[in-house]
């Protein structure tokens, strides 16, 4: 299959590096000094899973492929999403399908607007990774997973297609019956992950350490609970325990993507995560996730 990967950063790099690795047909579309860089090194990773060094194939906004693209996967920023929906539609087929793997949910609806609600499929991914000084992808964790799926929960031949081609890497990427489900309950994880780690400006480990630490754990995941059941999200009973052991089985050294930004100095997602959540709740759940919010607002002031 022709794949488009948005973005050769620690995430979509990663992923498309690894289909590259078993020879399908890869293109990533990037920034020019990305392209540059790339051009002169090669894409690395290095991985606990196993280290890649490939020649990509690279594209730049300006530039047109020989031919449609079966599959885009979509690994941007939340803030860089309007700018990448621009750079992306003309390489937007009828037959193409998008896999978003960014956080949370509202990102969908934007999609839909611009590209259909048949071509846009629902995705999330499970890793730590990050670009070194270099634009070396580092890919740190055991975890390394994708998931995807029709948000209908309904499969067709050409995802089946897709599953098998993805189904070669060596990561798992799987396909998944209810995916939106699991981008809700990925979204809950992260929310209270990301929340926790740059409130405390901390990875997880002393957090869960000290009591007020545990408890704000418990805190936050509650109140992002109850505001994602007002936007429409369905949990399972269990699954406040399922990811708070999932949590509690994390390396002690382990920082949501949202702090390592922070400590970059970089812009955050501060209006995708937690804002999304804030506008629809009740007056208790605004001051529980404002305490989250004020806290990376006042960074972003610090950067400004």
């Amino acid at each position: 299959m022709n794949m488009l990967v948005v973005g050769a950063g620690a995430v979509g790099g990663y992923f498309g590096g690894r289909l590259a690795e078993q020879g399908e047909q890869v293109t990533f579309l990037v920034r020019p000094n990305r392209y540059e860089q790339l051009q002169k090194t090669g894409l690395h990773i290095t991985s606990p899973h196993g280290d890649i060094a490939i020649t990509p194939q690279l594209i730049t906004r300006d530039m047109r492929p020989d031919r449609a693209f079966d599959v885009i996967l979509l690994s941007t920023k939340a803030y860089h999403l309007d700018d990448v929906l621009q750079d992306l539609a003309p390489f937007v087929s009828s037959e193409t399908y998008i896999i978003p793997l960014l956080n949370g949910m509202q990102h969908i609806r934007r999609l839909t607007e611009v590209f259909g609600e048949d071509r846009v499929l629902g995705g999330l991914c499970f890793i730590e990774s990050t670009l070194d000084a270099e634009g070396r992808i580092l890919q740190t964790s055991p975890s390394h997973r994708l998931l995807f799926g029709s948000r209908t929960g309904k499969p067709t031949a050409r995802l089946e297609e897709i599953a098998a081609c993805f189904a070669k890497a060596k990561a798992p990427m799987m396909y998944s019956m209810h995916i939106m489900d699991d981008m809700w309950q990925k979204y809950l994880f992260i929310s209270t992950f990301a929340g926790v780690t740059t409130l405390f400006r901390s990875a997880i480990g002393p957090i869960r350490q000290e009591a007020v630490g545990r408890q704000m754990i418990l805190d936050v995941m509650k109140e992002a609970k109850q505001a994602m059941e007002e936007q429409g999200a369905v949990f399972n009973d269990d699954v406040e325990a399922v990811l708070l052991k999932q949590m509690h089985g994390m390396e002690n050294t382990m920082k949501s993507s949202m702090l390592r930004d922070m400590e970059k100095g970089q812009p955050v997602e501060v209006e995708h995560f937690f804002s999304a959540l804030l506008k629809p709740s009740t007056t208790d759940q605004m001051n529980a996730l404002k305490l989250v919010e004020a806290n990376l607002r006042m960074y972003l002031k610090t950067i400004k």
